[in-house]
């Protein structure tokens, strides 16, 4: 074999060599960043067609049911602090301009409750994901407060779960599985959000949005952190001030 053969193999090897060795290092790589990412809990749903309610809201052809109530809070306007004026007129930083609301201006609606007139729903358990972790008993909700992500473009809100719809109380098939929403009055509208929500993702009454759980450890501060008597972040701030005393 001459040395110009030999010099053509030798180069061969060393390009293989060199080859598989990057594609090691780029598999492991590959490999370490997808373990450092975050793994989301909760996937996305993606383009859900997502209307405007609000608390105090009256009934109209195509919202039967008044919001002075919800399907957790028989006091709901009044516990809130009264009627969240969805005019874009007379509200100021996410809230009515009237008055201070005493739970969390950033809040919205999906369909499922999971409590019944006694205890909770047969499903709830299985359904729920959080269940066992946030279960206090048959008299009260699991999903009440939990906080959900709500996106439009590149912004997201982050609400709490405050009511059961639209028009739906029991889809769970849809809010914790992978079903899309059913037709219904309002478009197939699967989400409904607060005035709050609207404003800071610039929604229009009828928009689209994607949505998902989130843990709270995933909230971070933002409009949606400073009210509310209901709103996690106040309530630990409220804990941490009674320890330090």
């Amino acid at each position: 074999m001459n040395k110009t053969r030999l010099t053509i193999l030798a180069m061969l090897f060393t390009s293989i060599a060199l080859a598989e060795n990057f594609n090691s290092r780029a598999f492991y790589a590959r490999r370490s960043s997808a373990r450092s990412r975050p793994q989301q809990r909760y996937p996305w749903k993606t383009s859900i067609v997502t209307t405007v309610f609000w608390i105090g809201e009256q009934p109209s052809g195509n919202n039967p049911a008044p919001n002075r109530t919800s399907s957790w809070d028989k006091q709901w306007t009044r516990n809130y602090g009264g009627f969240d004026d969805p005019n874009p007129a007379n509200r100021s930083n996410y809230r009515p301009a009237k008055f201070t609301p005493r739970q969390n201006p950033f809040y919205c609606a999906l369909p499922y409750n999971d409590k019944q007139r006694t205890g909770h729903r047969p499903e709830a358990p299985q359904v729920v994901p959080w269940f066992k972790e946030a279960y206090q008993g048959p008299a009260v909700s699991t999903c009440k407060d939990r906080w959900v992500a709500i996106r439009k473009g590149n912004r997201i809100a982050y609400a709490q779960w405050e009511d059961a719809g639209p028009f739906r109380t029991d889809y769970w098939q849809y809010v914790f599985g992978n079903e899309r929403p059913n037709p219904n009055l309002n478009k197939g509208a699967g989400l409904d959000v607060s005035p709050a929500v609207r404003d800071y993702l610039g929604l229009k009454s009828t928009d689209l949005t994607d949505w998902r759980f989130v843990d709270f450890s995933e909230v971070p501060h933002g409009p949606w952190s400073t009210l509310g008597e209901n709103n996690t972040f106040v309530i630990n701030d409220r804990e941490k001030r009674a320890k330090s005393r």
